[in-house]
């Protein structure tokens, strides 16, 4: 079977620990390479993973010519840059979420990659790939809670490391970054459209300065979505869909784990309904599909303009804290 060959960009543990070894369970990626600004690191990591090949810098490996594909898991404030340097190197991109730390740099993205038509480029939302996702979104289509009017979601874990990047706010930290920015793309995967406006609180830590509980509620043409993300509560996670005739709740939403089945609880009559849906790894699932649309010149299955779409509803909701109102949400595309 042809295989894409990737390389990743930073020992980042997300990579390390999750991805990586996931995607090298796919049929058709060979992850080839890794690079680390310590070479040292990067060869421990490559060690501890079976990774043939290390590169001494991000630079050498996107250079290379025995690379179709990186991965990039670095921190926030370095996606863009680093997406647009391995694009003009001539590589499919699978960037970690969120795409970028706003709208206006996530549009400076999409009209670098529209300039490489034929590269792939792609924001690693992996809860996308997960059965329960696909389970989720056939019961709304098939009408089985009726029309949908309110989508609930919570998402926190406990990190209060003045050392962790995600709790440097200058580089991108703080949790709408890294966990609210699931929240808003499941409700606009649920309602299948774009929000108008977001009303919102956030409290932020007095020492670290990244926000560190966040609330919103989110405007759509047909309905609402509610949310909660933190990252000074205890590891917590739920999705509820309210329609017009039923419920959908799942108690994992977005990591499953892949040793695990999932469930969906089904409401719409006097029983509950349980479906149980049987293990899966949505990074191996994220992965083979992402090498597919390269292998068959496929369309990526979330475009770049989705994560786009997605900044402007954490901009929106960042704006309306600030300002004690209503924030509307750009729809337009920036020149």
């Amino acid at each position: 079977m042809a295989k894409v060959s990737w390389g990743i960009i930073s020992t980042a543990r997300i990579g390390t620990d999750k991805v990586i070894p996931a995607m090298q369970l796919a049929s058709n990626v060979d992850v080839k390479a890794i690079a680390s600004r310590n070479l040292e690191t990067a060869k421990k990591t490559a060690a501890k993973l079976g990774i043939r090949e290390v590169s001494p810098s991000y630079e050498e490996l996107i250079n290379r010519k025995d690379i179709d594909a990186v991965y990039i898991p670095l921190p926030n404030h370095l996606h863009v840059e680093w997406s647009i340097k391995a694009l003009r190197a001539g590589k499919h991109v699978l960037c970690e979420k969120p795409i970028a730390r706003n709208a206006a740099e996530a549009e400076l993205l999409l009209h670098e990659a529209e300039k490489f038509p034929g590269l792939k480029m792609m924001e690693a939302f992996m809860y996308r790939f997960h059965p329960q996702t696909s389970a989720m979104l056939e019961l709304i289509r098939d009408g089985a809670i009726g029309e949908v009017r309110n989508v609930q979601t919570m998402f926190s874990y406990y990190n209060d490391n003045p050392k962790d990047v995600r709790n440097q706010a200058d580089i991108g930290g703080g949790g709408l970054l890294d966990i609210g920015c699931y929240c808003i793309s499941y409700s606009r995967l649920v309602f299948e459209g774009e929000p108008l406006r977001a009303c919102a609180t956030i409290e932020y830590d007095p020492g670290l300065k990244v926000d560190r509980l966040v609330s919103a509620v989110i405007e759509f043409p047909k309905g609402n979505a509610t949310f909660t993300c933190s990252t000074q509560l205890p590891n917590s996670q739920h999705a509820k869909i309210i329609g017009t005739r039923g419920i959908i709740e799942l108690p994992v939403p977005f990591t499953p784990l892949p040793d695990r089945s999932s469930r969906i609880i089904f409401t719409a009559g006097p029983k509950d309904e349980e479906m149980t849906i049987a293990p899966a790894n949505h990074y191996t699932l994220q992965g083979e599909s992402f090498s597919k649309a390269i292998l068959e010149h496929l369309p990526v299955p979330t475009p770049l303009i989705d994560g786009i779409a997605n900044m402007r509803v954490i901009d929106a909701v960042f704006e309306s804290s600030r300002t004690g109102r209503w924030a509307e949400i750009r729809q337009e595309r920036r020149s």
